[in-house]
C-alpha cells in the first residue's frame, strides 16, 4: 500500500513574542511536524507552553518568525493576509477554546457565518444537517445565551466543520465543559471527523483526553522551546 500523504508539514518553525522590557521570548522551535490526510492527532502540554500558538500558526492566524508551514500543499506562509484568510475559510476548520459564537445569532446562523469567507454561496441545508448530527435539531433557532456550555460548544464543533475542511483544528476542545459532558465532546470530534474524512490535531493538557487517541505527542517532542519553558 502507498505510504499517506502529509496534508500539514512544519519545517523548521520559530516564533517569538517580545516582551515589555523588549527581550525577546521564544515560544516555537519545531524542526518537523507532519499530520497525514484523515489522521487524528493529540499534541499534549502544560498550559502555557506553545499548544495555542501552534494551532495559530497552523490556521494563518499567526504568522511566524521562519521556517515553512504547508497545508494541502501550499505554503500558508507565503500568502497575504487576505489569501490565508481565504484558504483558512476553505480548507481548515477551527474549535477554540471559548467558543467565539456570536451572542445576537441563533445556532443555524452561527453556523452559516462559517461560510462568509468561502466565496461560495451559503449553503443552510448543510448547517442545519451538521447541527442535526450533532445532536441540536431542536436548537436550532436558539441563541448562545439559551445553550448550555455544552451545546455550545456542539454549535461551535458543527461552524468548524461547515465547509467541509480538510483539517480541523481543537483549541483545548473540554476545558470549559464541566466533567459530565467532556466525553461527549471528544467522542463528537472524533466520530464526525472520521465520517467526513477530516484530519484533526487537537491540544490538550488533559491525560484523560489524550489517552483515547492512536497518536499522541509530546510538545516536549515536537516543540525544542517547550523543553525549556
Amino acid at each position: 500500500m502507498p505510504s499517506p500523504s502529509p496534508l500539514v508539514v512544519l519545517q523548521n518553525v520559530q516564533k517569538a513574542y517580545r516582551e515589555p522590557n523588549g527581550d525577546r521570548l521564544p515560544i516555537l522551535d519545531i524542526p518537523h511536524f507532519a499530520v497525514n490526510a484523515g489522521e487524528q492527532v493529540v499534541i499534549r502540554g502544560r498550559s502555557g507552553c506553545g499548544k495555542t500558538t501552534l494551532l495559530h500558526a497552523i490556521a494563518g492566524l499567526t504568522p511566524i518568525d521562519s521556517g515553512t508551514i504547508t497545508v494541502r500543499g501550499i505554503e500558508v506562509t507565503r500568502l497575504a493576509e487576505s489569501g490565508r484568510d481565504r484558504f483558512r475559510a476553505r480548507n481548515i476548520g477551527y474549535v477554540f477554546q471559548t467558543f467565539n459564537l456570536l451572542p445576537a445569532f441563533t445556532a443555524v446562523e452561527n453556523v452559516m457565518l462559517g461560510m462568509t469567507f468561502t466565496g461560495r454561496e451559503k449553503n443552510r441545508n448543510r448547517a442545519v444537517d451538521l447541527l442535526t448530527r450533532v445532536g441540536l435539531d431542536r436548537r436550532l433557532h436558539h441563541k448562545p445565551a439559551a445553550l448550555s456550555v455544552g451545546e455550545q460548544q456542539r454549535v461551535a464543533v458543527a461552524r468548524a466543520l461547515v465547509n467541509e475542511p480538510a483539517l480541523l483544528l481543537a483549541d483545548e476542545p473540554t476545558a470549559n465543559i464541566d466533567p459530565a459532558h467532556q466525553q461527549q465532546v471528544v467522542d463528537l470530534l472524533r466520530e464526525v471527523c472520521e465520517s467526513e474524512k477530516v484530519a484533526m490535531l487537537l491540544v490538550t493538557h488533559s491525560p484523560e483526553v489524550s489517552e483515547q487517541f492512536d497518536r499522541v505527542e509530546a510538545l516536549e517532542a515536537v516543540n525544542r522551546v517547550a523543553v525549556t519553558v
